[in-house]
């Protein structure tokens, strides 16, 4: 999908210094229905109120597929709370929205399970997803069989092939874009989280984007409300894999939004009628961040 990565002229990325400000709303239509993605009220103005600060590099993980699943509906068959998760991508240094950026996410399902590797199941692992243990068709395990939690592992090759909570999408004008997805679930060593990168210099061809380099690689967070809340629903309760919690994570850096910590609404006591995620990037385009 990104084709070959350009190297970046300028060999390192430029510290800047930016302001921080609000994020993205989601408006939702319906449970199952569409949905669209609209900017907070003073979002479009590019200047002290639209930036972030320079957000978070993680690893890569070993679980990322160059797919090609160009789309925004990730879900497929995937049981668990419904999540609608809306981005904003930026320069951090001009501020100005980055349109036309190719944003991938992926992510585990409710019980801790990542496609294309469902053989490798829920257990302990590195930075981006669990070790292999047994068959995904059982009950997920805890007992870890691969790296120590919190390293990166190294890239796997998938060993099956179903892509279930994951794909690409273009930002709009406004540099906006939003995914239906599931709420992730957990295995242990890692925190609740989302995996994003952030592809420009590309170009949209009718089979998808080709060429560009990768800017920006990062992880999602939840906080610890709302992952508790998510506890107590199916099939999340079923889970049996020890939580990890934001605090104990190794990767998450404790920053809040500029490590990646998404700002939540739902219903407190009622979590699984859905949740919305927002949060705005800031990314330094011309940098090279995979992430491996």
């Amino acid at each position: 999908m990104t084709g070959t990565q350009k190297a970046d002229d300028r060999g390192q990325l430029r510290r800047r210094t930016v302001l921080a400000a609000g994020g993205v709303t989601v408006t939702a239509v319906g449970v199952g229905g569409a949905f669209t993605a609209t900017a907070s009220a003073g979002e479009e103005t590019a200047g002290a109120d639209a930036c972030y600060k320079l957000t978070s590099e993680t690893t890569e993980g070993p679980y990322y597929i160059d797919a090609d699943k160009i789309r925004r509906d990730v879900t497929e068959d995937r049981e668990g709370i419904p999540l609608l998760l809306a981005l904003r991508v930026i320069d951090n240094e001009t501020c100005r929205p980055i349109r036309d950026a190719a944003v991938d996410i992926w992510h585990c399902d409710a019980v801790g399970v990542y496609s294309g590797y469902e053989d490798m199941g829920n257990g302990g692992g590195g930075g981006g997803g669990p070790a292999p243990t047994e068959s995904p068709t059982g009950t997920p395990t805890d007992a870890p069989t691969g790296p120590p939690p919190g390293g990166g592992g190294g890239h796997q090759e998938p060993t099956d092939d179903t892509r279930y909570l994951r794909g690409t999408w273009r930002t709009d004008r406004h540099g906006r874009v939003a995914f239906r997805t599931v709420f992730p679930g957990w295995y242990r060593g890692r925190t609740v989280h989302i995996h994003v990168k952030v592809h420009v210099d590309g170009a949209w061809t009718d089979a998808g984007y080709e060429g560009g380099h990768t800017c920006h690689t990062g992880q999602f967070f939840f906080d610890e409300e709302s992952v508790l809340a998510s506890a107590a629903v199916e099939p999340y309760a079923s889970n049996t894999a020890e939580r990890t919690t934001l605090d104990e994570d190794t990767i998450y850096d404790g920053s809040g939004t500029q490590g990646g910590l998404l700002k939540l609404r739902y219903r407190k006591d009622d979590i699984a009628k859905g949740v919305r995620g927002s949060i705005t990037v800031g990314v330094d385009p011309e940098a090279t961040n995979d992430g491996t």
